[in-house]
């Protein structure tokens, strides 16, 4: 069973309409409605509203017992200007859809036409629309929702859509495909004085000019392994715009990033120390916050194995390449505990803008592929015995 081109019409006009209206993370309350007004019209044998925020899961049964097999795509946007002459380019000033996301919900919603036609023999199917990718909180919100106990499935897969890739080819293997990261903001605090007089206060900008460099050696990247560490810094301010006050604040913002996920505890520990001791020996206060926290997304190797041997069997070409990426995503964390997952990387061409690019735009060839994957999957853990 595939999609029809009616379907693939319908569908790639549905994503064009999620593209005009993107909406950011913890905040995806229009699209969810979108989801669910589409979803109504599939027959699903429940529908699970509100997860970890504005999660949807559509739930499909089988007529037998057997596993529960999940599949997830993500609701947000970015918060990232649009560059783009496409009749449904985004309509919201300063949000859209850069990453793809909606043509991820586009390939779930694809799967349930044919679920729709046709229900899992065994077990159940669920779809899952998960909040807050972007941010690293909504896949832990919605595993953290006590009505997703009910829902845990035995497997899941994710695909994402990835640029420099040759299009329609896959990139799939075992073990850690998504590095740990994690945003770390330093708050220094002193004193502020007249500009003629900066004696009189206690100024961040030495330690500030020291910090940065120390922090950026303590990760330089290199090769992805058990030593890869990597501090980028993103943003950071000091004083207030005017040249009649000497600064008494400054904020820098970090990003950490390791392979795994018992690496990142060190790093972090390692920049705060740095932060602390410099701000001692200025006589300053520092404290601080840790945000977008993403672990380590790792496939578990039997999840890689059904998920390759659809690929396979759909004739879809493998890529070559290697894994872990850089990149992080929150989906490993479905994988935790009893869950068998895995996420494959569905190539969206070699000469195309990269993901959060303003120019980027997720390809819309990529849907009847996404189905086919997912649907393969379906058949091959539900049909049998």
């Amino acid at each position: 069973m595939t999609l029809t081109n009616r379907d693939i019409l319908e569908l790639t006009e549905w994503r064009r309409d999620l593209h005009r209206y993107p909406e950011v993370s913890r905040f995806e309350a229009e699209t969810a409605k979108r989801v669910v007004t589409a979803l109504a019209h599939l027959g699903a044998d429940q529908i699970v509203t509100g997860l970890g925020g504005h999660g949807v899961a559509a739930i499909f049964d089988g007529d037998q017992p057997g596993p529960t097999v999940m599949f997830r795509a993500e609701l947000d946007a970015l918060p990232i200007s649009e560059i783009s002459t496409a009749d449904y380019r985004s309509t919201i000033p300063g949000v859209a859809h850069l990453c793809g996301h909606e043509g991820h919900m586009t390939m779930l919603m694809g799967l349930g036409r044919l679920l729709a036609r046709r229900r899992p023999a065994r077990g159940r199917v669920i779809l899952m629309f998960q909040p807050a990718e972007e941010d690293g909180s909504g896949a832990r919100a919605v595993v953290s929702d006590p009505r997703y106990t009910d829902l845990r499935p035995e497997w899941a897969f994710a695909i994402h859509n990835w640029p420099g890739t040759a299009l329609g080819h896959v990139l799939l293997a075992s073990g850690v495909v998504n590095c740990a990261s994690m945003g770390l903001k330093i708050l220094l605090t002193g004193k502020t004085a007249h500009a003629s007089m900066p004696d009189t206060g206690t100024s961040p900008a030495i330690a500030l000019s020291r910090l940065i460099p120390g922090l950026m050696a303590l990760g330089t990247g290199g090769e992805l392994n058990e030593k890869f560490r990597l501090v980028t810094v993103t943003h950071a301010t000091m004083g207030a715009a005017s040249f009649g006050i000497a600064p008494g604040a400054a904020e820098l913002w970090v990003t950490l990033r390791t392979v795994h996920d018992a690496q990142m505890a060190d790093l972090l520990a390692s920049a705060m120390n740095i932060a602390t001791t410099e701000a001692a020996a200025a006589g300053l206060g520092v404290s601080f916050t840790q945000h977008d926290h993403f672990a380590a997304s790792v496939n578990d190797a039997d999840a890689t194995a059904i998920a390759a041997a659809a690929v396979d069997a759909l004739g879809i070409i493998r890529a070559p390449g290697s894994l872990p990426e850089r990149a992080s995503e929150d989906f490993g964390v479905f994988g935790w505990g009893q869950t068998k997952s895995a996420m494959l990387f569905l190539g969206a061409g070699t000469l195309v803008p990269a993901l959060h690019n303003p120019d980027y735009d997720y390809p819309d060839d990529l849907t009847p592929l996404g189905v086919a994957i997912f649907h393969r999957i379906v058949r091959d853990l539900t049909d049998g015995p």
